[in-house]
């Protein structure tokens, strides 16, 4: 029979670990500060003994006084902690697994790799619902596509699934806080508990979940770039049951945001006694999903798996994660070192033990038609390859080149470039991102800082882009030459306007070698040149 210290064994995730594991033959040691927390636990279950442990202090003599084949770090919070427990894991070799899903922590523990190889020693950070099961699912959506252009991921918890001290302080840490995400082939930054979206949760068979995430921190942002072919778009949005839960966080958010409060990490002793005012309501359902869109051998496609857990089983999903990692570090199918969880154990591992909760999940795969390939139809073949992979928009995209802008003189002109920020005269480097969403396109132009965006479109067999209140409807004529934008149309505030009124524009887009190149010169009736760029990109 091996031993495992289970460190924060008696708290609400921790707990359920130890219960799994002893039901599964191991013999557990529940290790926390609180010794009578510890011993009640423990009473429970088979071959079980308490043990006291602080994770923040020096745990080489108890693991060496017990000798466990495994500790498993389920005590946490791991944002901003050391590698002291896996350092002493090392150096007594003990077997390590962590329930982190702290950013840093996770994707920078490989730095111990040569000195847990030196020992033999396994250390896997991230054994939970991310990057453990993210990455087993993104693996498995992912499987024989050519280039995955974005990953989105979402979990919202039941409302009844009380958060522990580690849990909130967790989430506080970066409510308002700058992160850092990759999009549209750069990294930018966004802001913790932003990006607010409302997703739906489906599962046939299953009443399905709607309810509002916002964006938080994980370290699948930064393991996800730089492991999946491709190097996608990366986001993670999380959530609690009711949506004013987390409208509150987002207004609380902008005070960390402007620099008033340097974080909200202080209020998490708050947090708890807040949310258990409204554990007894809502319900006891839980959810995830995670969306690839991607480049296969037969074009482009989406691939969404979505978890719906019942009757109060989706706290049990981050120890599942942990439970099958141990096991496989008993059946000896890991090597020694020391890395991420991501990619260590396959979704099919999972299975057996989600059929024996109230757990159903499923893949969805449907083939996608980029917008100006449904638009054209099937002349759009005839264009050049560089004009059309810069068009072959699914999910997330970027392209990088320069820019060239022309203002127009006049005072009227030079009003309306302010009013639709248009970028300053001359030349610059120029950034365009691209980001669909249920295929609709927006494409943002940044000129050296300066940007501006429009939306894009499909109305029967025109392209429709929409800048603020105004939308312009366009025919798409192209053949092995290029690409032009007629204008057929337009409507201001929902109100269809003469086509004498509108403004003169026929944007042109072609090839030169491996370059886009583009050129969009905008006039006005009476006014004359408002704003003419041109310039030549690359996909990124």
């Amino acid at each position: 029979m091996r031993s495992v210290v289970v460190l924060g064994g008696y708290g609400g995730f921790g707990a359920r670990l130890c219960r799994r594991l002893a039901a599964d033959g191991w013999a557990v040691l529940v290790a926390g500060r609180n010794r009578e927390a510890a011993e009640r636990l423990a009473a429970e279950l088979p071959q079980a003994q308490a043990l006291v442990a602080d994770r923040n202090g020096d745990l080489r003599p108890v693991l060496t006084a017990h000798r466990p084949f495994l500790l498993i770090d389920a005590a946490g919070p791991f944002q901003g902690s050391s590698y002291r427990v896996v350092e002493a894991c090392i150096a007594c070799g003990v077997h390590y697994v962590d329930l982190a899903d702290a950013r840093d922590f996770v994707s920078g523990i490989a730095r111990l790799d040569a000195a847990a190889r030196a020992a033999n020693v396994i250390v896997i950070s991230g054994g939970s619902s991310v990057p453990a099961l993210s990455g087993a699912v993104i693996a498995a959506l992912s499987k024989d596509m050519v280039e995955v252009r974005s990953i989105e991921m979402a979990i919202s918890a039941s409302n009844r699934a009380t958060a522990g001290a580690s849990v909130a302080a967790a989430i506080l840490s970066y409510v308002g806080q700058p992160l850092r995400l990759w999009r549209a082939g750069r990294w930018r930054e966004e802001t913790g508990w932003h990006r607010l979206r409302r997703e739906r949760f489906e599962v046939p068979g299953r009443k399905p979940i709607r309810r509002l995430v916002a964006l938080a921190d994980v370290p699948d942002h930064t393991i996800v770039p730089e492991t999946v072919p491709g190097r996608p778009a990366t986001i993670f949005r999380a959530g609690p049951e009711f949506a004013f839960q987390l409208l509150t966080l987002w207004l609380l958010s902008w005070p960390v945001k402007w620099g008033w409060l340097a974080s909200l990490s202080p209020f998490a002793r708050w947090l708890l006694p807040l949310q258990g005012l409204s554990a007894r309501l809502g319900s006891d359902r839980s959810a995830m999903a995670i969306e690839v869109k991607a480049w296969g051998e037969d074009g482009a496609r989406v691939r969404r798996w979505t978890l719906i857990a019942e009757e109060g089983d989706g706290p049990e999903i981050p120890t599942i994660a942990a439970h099958v990692l141990a096991n496989a570090i008993a059946a000896g199918t890991l090597a020694p070192g020391s890395r991420h969880a991501a990619g260590a154990v396959a979704l099919e591992d999972f299975e057996p033990h989600f059929s024996r909760l109230a757990i159903a999940h499923v893949v969805e795969d449907r083939p996608y038609v980029p917008l100006y390939r449904r638009v054209i139809g099937p002349d759009y073949d005839r264009l050049p390859e560089p004009v059309r992979g810069m068009h072959d928009v699914i999910g997330d995209g970027g392209a990088a080149g320069r820019g060239r802008v022309r203002r127009g003189r006049s005072l009227l002109a030079r009003l309306v470039c302010a009013v639709m920020r248009f970028p300053p005269e001359g030349e610059h480097d120029l950034h365009v991102a691209f980001e669909e969403r249920d295929g609709v396109e927006r494409w943002t132009r940044d000129f050296a800082g300066k940007s501006f965006s429009s939306e894009l479109s499909q109305s029967g067999a025109r392209l429709v882009e929409r800048f603020g209140p105004m939308r312009f409807s366009f025919d798409l004529r192209c053949d092995e030459h290029g690409l032009t934008m007629v204008m057929r149309g337009w409507s201001a505030f929902g109100i269809p306007m003469p086509l004498w009124l509108a403004p003169r524009s026929e944007a042109r887009e072609w090839a030169e070698d491996e370059d886009f190149c583009f050129d969009v010169p905008i006039a006005l009736p009476g006014i004359g040149t408002v704003v003419h760029y041109s310039g030549r990109l690359r996909r990124l």
